[in-house]
Parts: C-alpha cells; sequence; structure tokens
C-alpha cells in the first residue's frame, strides 16, 4: 500500500531512518543514548531504576508539561526541527494524530510477541490502525464512580446500578440536601462525554473503504445527550468546569457527592484531598442495560517511538520495561500516590500492594478496576484531531451550562468543526450526520 494511499486512510507510514545495531552491548563508546520527553509524575524515577539495571543503555529524561499546557505543541515542534525525542508520552485520544503527522512511528515490528501477550487487548488495539501499532499503552483507565460514604448514609441513599437510577438518584439529593447535588457536568469535560457515548455503544470515528467516517451524533451520543440535558434543564446536577477552583471548592465543601471519572482519579483525590480520608468509596459506573454492562475510559497513557529516534530497537527495550516490569511500577508509584491501572493486568497486584487502602476504607479499588476494564466495549476508535474536536464541543457545552444552548448541538457542531480540519490533512472523510 502506498503512503497516499495510508495517508488517505489516516495512517502515516514514517519513514524509517537509519537504525542503531539495537540494544546490544555497551560499545566502544559507551552506551546506547537515548531521550525520553514525558509530563507524566514519577518518570524521573522510572528512568532512573531503568538505568540501574543495565549498562548498555541510558536513558536521558525530560519533564515536560501535560499536553493540554502546551507539552503536545512542544513536542510537534521538537518533531518539526527533526529533534523529537527518541521516546514521548502520548495519550490515547492524540494517538492517530500523531500516528498521521508522522511523529509516532509504525512500531510493528519493534513490539515482541512476549509484549503483546501480556497488554490487555483492549488498550493494545486503541493504539493499533490497520494492523499496525504506533504505540505502546502504559495503563487503561475504565470510568467508574467516586461517591461519598458518608453522605450517602446521611441522606439514606443507595449506590445507583443504572443511569435510570442515577436521575431518580439525583432529583432525591437536590430535594433533600439543599444546595448540594449528586454529580458535575463538566463542561470542559468532552472527554468524560466522549466515555459516556462509548459505553452507550458510539462509534464517533471508524475508518472503513480508506476513508475515515466522522459520526459524532450517532443514536447512542444522542441518547446520552438528551439523559444529561434532562439533568440539566431540571436543576439536578451542577454545571462547570472541573478543572477549576470552583469546582475543587464544590468537592472540598461536600457540595458534590459523586464525581465520575476514569480509575486513575482515585490516587488525584487523595492527593488533592487527604483530609477526606475514609469518606469515599468506588463503585462501578451506572449501565443502561445491567445484562450487557459496559464502560468506555477517560485517560491513560502511552508510548512512542519518534520518527526521529536513531535507536528504535533501544527505545523499544526502555518501553518494554517500563510497560511490563514490576520494578517499573513500584518506581513510578514511589513518587507519591496513584491509583493508575496497568495495560499489563499482571501488575495489578503490585499496583495494589503499594495503594494506601485505608484512604477508601480499606476498599481493594484495585480488584474493582480489574472487573471494570473487562467490560470496556470494543470498536472505539478516537479521531485524528480531538484536541480541536474537543474545544469546540467545550465551548457548545459551557453555553447548555449556562442554559443557552443544548449538549447535542455542541456535538454536532463539534462534528462540523473536524471536519474541515481532516480534509486540511488531506484525508478522505465522509460524514454521518443526525
Amino acid at each position: 500500500m502506498s503512503r497516499r494511499s495510508l495517508l488517505a486512510a489516516g495512517l502515516a507510514l514514517p519513514l524509517l531512518g537509519a537504525c542503531s545495531p539495537g540494544a546490544g552491548g555497551v560499545s566502544a563508546s559507551g552506551p546506547t543514548r537515548i531521550t525520553f520527553w514525558s509530563a507524566l509524575r514519577g518518570s524521573q524515577q522510572v528512568v532512573d531504576a531503568f538505568n540501574r539495571t543495565q549498562r548498555r543503555i541510558r536513558v536521558d529524561f525530560r519533564q515536560i508539561p501535560s499536553g493540554n499546557q502546551g507539552g503536545y505543541a512542544k513536542l510537534s515542534n521538537a518533531a518539526r526541527a527533526g529533534n523529537a525525542p527518541d521516546v514521548a508520552t502520548i495519550e490515547y485520544p492524540q494517538v492517530p494524530g500523531f500516528a498521521i503527522d508522522g511523529l509516532a512511528r509504525d512500531i510493528t515490528a519493534l513490539v515482541s510477541d512476549s509484549l503483546r501477550a501480556q497488554l490487555l487487548p483492549q488498550a493494545l488495539a486503541l493504539t493499533t490502525f490497520d494492523n499496525r501499532v504506533f504505540t505502546v499503552p502504559l495503563d487503561v483507565e475504565p470510568m467508574v464512580m467516586h461517591y461519598r460514604t458518608d453522605l450517602f448514609e446521611q441522606y439514606g441513599l443507595q449506590v445507583p446500578r443504572t443511569w435510570d437510577e442515577f436521575a431518580h438518584l439525583a432529583r432525591t439529593v437536590r430535594d433533600k440536601a439543599e444546595g448540594r447535588r449528586l454529580a458535575l457536568f463538566p463542561t470542559d469535560g468532552a472527554l468524560q462525554f466522549a466515555a459516556y457515548a462509548w459505553q452507550a455503544g458510539a462509534r464517533w470515528f471508524d475508518i472503513a473503504g480508506g476513508a475515515w467516517n466522522v459520526s459524532l451524533a450517532d443514536a447512542p451520543t444522542r441518547t446520552v445527550a438528551a439523559y444529561w440535558q434532562k439533568l440539566l434543564d431540571d436543576g439536578l446536577v451542577f454545571a462547570n468546569a472541573s478543572e477549576s477552583r470552583f469546582s475543587d471548592a464544590q468537592i472540598g465543601q461536600g457540595l458534590v457527592l459523586v464525581r465520575l471519572s476514569g480509575a486513575w482519579d482515585a490516587g488525584a483525590q487523595m492527593k488533592a484531598r487527604p483530609a477526606q480520608k475514609g469518606k469515599w468509596a468506588i463503585a462501578p459506573l451506572p449501565q443502561w442495560d445491567t445484562d450487557r454492562p459496559a464502560v468506555g475510559t477517560h485517560g491513560g497513557s502511552t508510548f512512542a517511538v519518534t520518527k526521529d529516534s536513531v535507536h528504535p530497537e533501544a527505545a523499544m527495550e526502555f518501553i518494554e520495561w517500563q510497560v511490563s516490569h514490576p520494578d517499573a511500577l513500584r518506581a513510578r508509584l514511589s513518587s507519591g500516590t496513584s491509583s493508575q491501572y496497568p495495560a499489563v493486568p499482571a501488575l495489578a497486584a503490585v499496583g495494589s500492594a503499594a495503594f494506601d487502602r485505608t484512604y477508601y476504607g480499606d476498599q481493594d479499588i484495585y480488584r474493582l478496576f480489574e472487573t471494570e476494564t473487562g467490560k470496556i466495549r470494543d470498536g472505539w476508535r478516537w479521531g485524528p484531531r480531538m484536541t480541536a474536536t474537543q474545544k469546540v464541543m467545550q465551548d457548545g457545552f459551557a453555553g447548555a451550562g449556562a442554559g443557552q444552548g443544548l449538549i447535542i448541538d455542541a456535538v454536532r457542531d463539534a462534528q462540523s468543526g473536524t471536519i474541515p480540519d481532516l480534509e486540511a490533512l488531506g484525508l478522505t472523510t465522509t460524514e454521518h450526520s443526525s
């Protein structure tokens, strides 16, 4: 297949530069040196631990801002200048875009059979296109429900198992707990909304016949949008940005009883609000159909070998160690509180052993996460320009939260804004409008 046809399907084929002899023994000039850029907490500890394990490869680490704070722009600029690092951290929604741009190299031939066998299939599927792998998953974060056990007890509430029960509970909280609400509709939460749609069976993007099909407002998404619109219209949930001091105050003051987010957020909650120790527990996300439970994911990171790496085999050896070796996870966890669920499920016991269960009333949250990862719905694919898609959607969500628009209109506007971006990349597109 030609590069043109691959680009039409949305899959860039980076030109591989001259490769190093691999990750063999130390040469006369010293160990093979590779560079690693990441915003992930604990990366320096991981690098230090890896460097101590052998003398053949030396990893030089650089901490960069998270993607939404300029990290991806820094990475793209470095790639345009031809000096991207050997290894870079890329979150799942950005993988297709970096593959199309050619920054994330096709690493199919570098991924060992042993590593493939260890990775959770649903995680690897999110980094694989047309049977070609572009990044290696580090963690996978199923959506779960974090809830205030003390406030549930105070108001005599039961944990909802379905979205119908969730809506009924939201009404009860509004009526019984003055000033409080069950949950927040995050106006900056396009990726949370995507996870709700994913759970319901949506497929926003798909590759077929050499074209990207875009269908953000499909039937499952319309169902989800109508559901949250009803909660907004009836005043049953708050509507504001989740990444804000206002939201922090809502959680800190106990005004929000439930937080819906990825498994990783359990650790973030512990770090941000140590005084609420013993007041939270985690439950499965409410379901549309309890006979066929499903979830989407929210959050999670992967590792790419970039097009500029002249030592791709050494880079892959470092990546494989990062995602699959128990010492790598222990090193990352040593940096502080974390609850990432590993994309190599065999490492879950390491995370569970290191996690302070007392914050969640001795609950074994890793056992819950293990169960929920088995519910991740197959078939989801992120789009090639999710940052832009996300921004348009969230602009609309802000209006909907203020009563100046509808959630579904924000979704449709995001689709309309996405198509020109894809066509500007030279991608063939089809669009399903609803």
